[in-house]
């Protein structure tokens, strides 16, 4: 990445010299912008933080009493040299893209993205730029997602079978974004929801903001099969494997996440199903979203990034591998030892 007044790399993440602030910074700054409430982009111990109004709570929520300052979406702010704005990114409730502006020459630093609006996320804004810095978690064209109707059917139809069997439905899904969004879309009136508390947590404060949200069940102990039969539970991953599901009687498990489109995750993880959505871009997402950008140069992080940057570069883009510490998918991946693809951080 070339030295720039507007953004440049080091050690503690994206830097802006014209304004002295950092982008998602993954070590501890005196001024941080951050695009959104995931772990790799949102770090404790910075001295100042500015996000979006929308993913305030959930970053208190998750980070405690911090220094953090709110901006509107298209609210233009002037910090130093550097003239910034934050816009939809269309990938969980409150995430933002961030432009940068110094001496007419505009970056675009996405964090992380989708196109496809979900209908509860805020839907992606396309920017135009000089230089667009863009996730590329799924840039393989192995990554087509189906429309999100049709994986609401699948889930549904799947909830309904087992509790036609007298199993408990047991879905994992990342505690911010993904937990949600299938709330949002998927039948309330077909059985009880049950939320495992990390999960709950969230939506409390999403619900507080005015997200529409069903209404749940917060799984505590005395909450099971018995007294909730025929309910789909929704858990994080990282619950799926231990002693905490045993209440529900017999269960049948499933994994909602971009990673089932890989038979090998799949498999590796024995769950019964596997739904094949992301809250991030897939191969087409990616490519249409950098091509409307108009950048001069596009650099790509945590994904499939060698592989992806050759693909733009083949198509006449100048496109170059950016080294960040961000995780893409690898909190919402079911499996915590994820197929690592060249160039992806370590989880």
């Amino acid at each position: 990445m070339r030295d720039s007044d507007v953004l440049h790399l080091t050690d503690r993440g994206l830097y802006c010299r014209a304004g002295d602030f950092f982008i998602d910074p993954w070590r501890p700054v005196d001024r941080a912008l951050v695009t959104h409430g995931h772990a790799d982009h949102a770090r404790w111990g910075h001295g100042a933080y500015l996000a979006t109004g929308a993913a305030a709570p959930v970053l208190r929520h998750r980070l405690g009493d911090i220094a953090l300052d709110t901006i509107g979406y298209g609210e233009v702010r002037q910090i130093g040299g550097a003239r910034v704005s934050f816009h939809p990114a269309g990938h969980v409730p409150g995430s933002a893209q961030v432009r940068v502006e110094v001496g007419g020459e505009v970056w675009v630093v996405t964090g992380d993205y989708k196109l496809e609006n979900d209908g509860l996320s805020e839907a992606f804004e396309q920017l135009r730029c000089h230089a667009f810095i863009s996730e590329c978690t799924f840039g393989l064209p192995i990554f087509r997602w189906r429309p999100q109707s049709a994986i609401a059917a699948q889930i549904a139809d799947w909830w309904r079978d087992c509790a036609a069997a007298g199993r408990t439905a047991v879905l994992g899904a990342y505690s911010l974004g993904k937990a949600q969004r299938l709330l949002s879309m998927l039948p309330p009136d077909q059985g009880p929801i049950l939320c495992h508390p990390a999960i709950e947590g969230t939506n409390d404060v999403l619900r507080a903001q005015g997200y529409p949200l069903p209404d749940t069940v917060r799984a505590t102990t005395e909450v099971t099969a018995k007294t909730h039969p025929g309910a789909l539970v929704i858990a994080p991953p990282a619950a799926m494997a231990g002693s905490w599901l045993k209440r529900f009687g017999p269960v049948s498990t499933a994994f909602a996440s971009g990673w089932m489109a890989l038979r090998g995750v799949r498999r590796r993880r024995a769950a019964d199903r596997g739904f094949v959505i992301s809250d991030h871009a897939d191969w087409a997402g990616l490519n249409t979203a950098i091509t409307a950008t108009g950048a001069e140069r596009v650099y790509v992080t945590h994904g499939y990034t060698d592989v992806f940057a050759r693909w733009l570069c083949d198509r006449g883009l100048d496109a170059r591998v950016l080294a960040t510490e961000f995780g893409g998918e690898a909190e919402d991946d079911p499996d915590a030892a994820s197929p690592a693809p060249p160039g992806t951080a370590a989880p």
